[in-house]
Order: C-alpha cells, then structure tokens, then sequence
C-alpha cells in the first residue's frame, strides 16, 4: 500500500519519512525526560530501541536525532542541551598510500583490467578518508545513512575511489524528472541513491577510464546495496560544479543532465544559498524505475540504463 493511501491516526506526525502516532510521540516524551538519558545521542538510540526504528543492520540513529530536532523545533518535545559544542572532524594524517604515485598516462586498453573492491574495515575505511580529504577538491565527507565507497585498481596500483550514499530529501530537477508526488517520494527514496564522491587520482590520466568505471558501478551497485540494505535502487543521482566540471565522463556513461541546483546545500533549509551551482545527472538503473518510484502510477519507461 502507498503512503498516499495509507489512513494515519489522528494526532500522527511525520518526520523523516516515518510516522509517528500519539503513543509513541508520549513515549519519545517519557524518554526525553529520563535522566538515564542525559544526552542528545543516547535519547535517539534509546528511541530507536523502544520503537524499534532500524534499517537491515543497525538502528537509524542518525535519522532518529534529526527527528528528534525536528520535533523540538515544532515544540513536540524538549530535548536536554547539547553537552559539547560541535567540533569539526580532523584532518586524516597524511601517509605514503596516498603519496602522488608516478604519472601513469595510457590507454584503457593499455592499463588492462581494472579491478573494484569495496571498502571493508576500519583500514580500508581510512585510506578511503585519507584519499579523498587529500586529493577531492571538496575534501573528505561523512557520508549520509546508508553508504558503500569502492576503490579501483590496475594490479596493485590505485586508481580511483568513490562514495555511493542516501539521496538528497528533496532535488527538484530530480523530482520533476521522475514524476512522483511528496508521499510517493516519502515512501520510495531509499529507491535512489547518490553517488556523493568519484575521484581518479591526479596522477592518473587514462582517457576513457572515469566513464568506464561509472558504467562497471551502475552494473554493480544494485545487488551489492541489496546485499548489504535488502533494498535495490532504481535510479542514481549525481551532482558537477557547473563552473569546474563540464560532465564529459557522466555523458560518455549515458547519465542524464536533468537540470541543475539553486546554490543551496542539503540542509540549507533558510534558504540562504552561497553554494556553487550544480549540474544534476541521473542514471536509470532499471527500465520500469518510475512504475517503481510511482506505486504503477507512471509507466513510462527510459531506455539507456546499464
């Protein structure tokens, strides 16, 4: 049943695509209240728990404290003062694995097969850190909700890295391409995901190499996210600086221009802009992804998808 049609009791308050109805709303109350729970974080993992709020393999505690945010700024509930002020994350310490390697310029062909591994462990996890805060022009990033990030290789030579992860809430240029409505778009954007980071090492220059590995991980990412979340995205959303990139790799992999930003950042929600304007590409991973994304209530198929 969509989300459209679904009879919410009275008094039930949505946030983060979840709805909450009057008892659990009085519950989150009674835990915001305990002093067991003396700060921000452990009310929403004890929320979580209570009512059972997870995704396939832990509790959606991130989702949780926004909602919890929320429900303070509408006078829902009252939370406790944060108990620190907010420091911002350090700077990885520079090793020799992400040291400028020596200039490798050739062919695809000539490099031979090129090798993806997913980002397994607090190592691997780390020199994904450590490579993108280098060497990505927009620095290391703490990727939303559910994620997968993915090294590229040529032997034992590293090429590239990327960061796939939650999609942004609301994109219109996205929005109006897929066609849903705002509870279609509640219910079914797990649906989509972002690819929020793709570097190729500056030491690289392979021509044709960054459009080859988006179409090797638009082949792959679907059963690998359904692996590790039980759910399988049928659409891709990425995002270029209009004044840095001009999209020659998205176009070569077939992704879609659908438009581009208003100079705002996901939770930029004042409205007060200040952000590079941004081309926003799509990338069909399945034939049928509006039918999907719609409950059957658009059919229109768009051919193109890996």
């Amino acid at each position: 049943m969509s989300t459209a049609s679904t009879v919410r009791p009275r008094g039930t308050l949505r946030y983060c695509g979840r709805d909450f109805t009057p008892d659990e709303l009085e519950t989150i109350r009674r835990i915001a209240d305990d002093p067991h729970q003396p700060t921000r974080t452990e009310i929403a993992r004890a929320v979580c728990a209570a009512l059972d709020w997870r995704k396939a393999d832990a509790l959606k505690v991130m989702s949780c404290t926004v909602a919890l945010h929320r429900m303070e700024a509408h006078g829902v509930i009252w939370l406790p003062l944060p108990t620190r002020e907010r420091i911002a994350p350090r700077r990885p310490a520079w090793t020799s694995a992400t040291d400028p390697g020596p200039r490798l310029h050739c062919t695809l062909r000539e490099l031979g097969p090129v090798r993806l591994e997913q980002v397994q462990g607090p190592a691997a996890a780390a020199l994904w850190n450590e490579l993108m805060a280098r060497h990505h022009y927009r620095g290391m990033v703490v990727l939303p909700g559910a994620q997968l990030r993915y090294f590229a290789y040529a032997g034992d030579r590293l090429l590239a890295g990327c960061g796939f992860g939650a999609a942004a809430w609301r994109l219109a240029p996205r929005d109006r391409f897929i066609g849903w409505t705002p509870a279609e778009r509640e219910a079914h954007l797990p649906l989509v995901v972002d690819l929020h980071r793709f570097l190729i090492c500056p030491w690289i220059s392979v021509p044709g190499l960054a459009s080859h590995l988006l179409g090797r991980l638009a082949r792959l990412l679907p059963r690998a996210w359904n692996d590790r979340y039980r759910v399988t995205p049928v659409l891709l959303e990425s995002f270029t600086e209009q004044d840095r990139f001009a999209g020659t790799c998205f176009r070569a992999a077939n992704w879609r221009p659908c438009g581009q930003t208003q100079g705002r950042g996901r939770m930029d929600r004042a409205c007060r802009g200040g952000q590079p304007v941004k081309a926003v590409w799509l990338y069909p991973l399945a034939r049928d992804f509006r039918s999907r994304l719609t409950d059957g209530r658009l059919t229109a198929a768009v051919g193109g998808h890996g």
